[in-house]
């Protein structure tokens, strides 16, 4: 798999997860949700100033343009990363996981770099962002929010009341709100922690075999 390959997959892959992104921000109000199959899968528009599951390094500004800044390394290593692996020859699996890997790192980050600069602010319950260009956006560079929208609540359900601790509280699984990047990371790395001893054992050269000399009686 050569390197130009991976980038086209890693491009398509952006691309993808930007469409979904833009439409929700520009289609749905903040908190606003749509039932797709039912309740167990729903389009559900939030958005992440963090991490995955919202965890942030520090609750202001700064720890935003950190978060950020960590990121824009991150996905700039990985593209070396993945340029390293297509010369040593690793196997197409492994270079496709990192791609995946790659794909999604570099989606979430578009979201801080751009996402304050180029979008008008949610007003709930009724006004959708825009697409602005005029320097209205809601934020600066570099403090984009995260468009999450893949909701999966496939158990919604109640506590038996006898369990000690957790009797009659609500329990909902699954529970976080996420988008097609934070999928494509979870991917390929869950797929690597389950197949790293195959995907990481160097491929095998094919054997040169040398033709015996002919002995001369």
């Amino acid at each position: 798999m050569k390197y130009k390959h991976i980038l086209l997959l890693v491009l398509l892959l952006i691309v993808i997860d930007q469409v979904s992104k833009i439409y929700i921000k520009t289609h749905f109000y903040l908190g606003e949700y749509i039932q797709v199959f039912g309740s167990w899968f729903q389009l559900y528009f939030i958005e992440n100033e963090g991490m995955a599951f919202g965890m942030k390094i520090l609750d202001n500004d700064l720890g935003k343009l950190i978060l950020t800044l960590f990121r824009l390394c991150a996905v700039a290593f990985g593209f070396f990363w993945v340029k390293r692996l297509v010369r040593q020859g690793h196997r197409k699996s492994l270079l496709i996981c990192a791609s995946l890997i790659l794909a999604g790192a570099a989606g979430n980050l578009i979201d801080c770099l751009f996402y304050g600069l180029i979008f008008t602010d949610t007003q709930f319950p009724y006004e959708v962002s825009q697409l602005t260009f005029s320097g209205n956006g809601y934020g600066q560079f570099l403090h984009g929010r995260v468009v999450d929208m893949l909701y999966f609540p496939l158990i919604d359900t109640t506590w038996p009341q006898w369990m000690p601790w957790v009797g009659g509280k609500s329990f909902r699984f699954f529970e976080p709100i996420f988008n097609l990047a934070d999928s494509l990371i979870s991917v390929g790395i869950i797929t690597l922690l389950l197949f790293q001893n195959k995907m990481l054992k160097p491929r095998e050269k094919a054997s040169e075999t040398v033709p015996e000399a002919e002995t001369t009686p």
